[in-house]
């Protein structure tokens, strides 16, 4: 899934485990104490990444040259 982000060279964010937590009812999900604790970890690494990313005032590197698309198709 983290494909797609890779390939328009965006920063990914990683976590502990799949960033995802369950419950069937309302306010369940707060009882996925391992979800939970992922979703944190998440947030305090994207918050990181912010923090890095915004700190120096530097733009986003730019591309030097095209992309070249090959064809599997000979």
């Amino acid at each position: 899934m983290n494909m797609m982000f890779e390939m328009m060279n965006m920063p990914v964010v990683t976590s502990q485990y799949w960033n995802i937590a369950y419950g069937a009812g309302k306010g369940e999900v707060k009882l996925d104490t391992e979800g939970m604790q992922t979703m944190r970890t998440l947030a305090t690494n994207m918050a990181f990444l912010l923090q890095k990313i915004h700190a120096d005032g530097h733009p986003a590197p730019q591309r030097d040259e095209r992309p070249a698309f090959m064809n599997f198709i000979r």
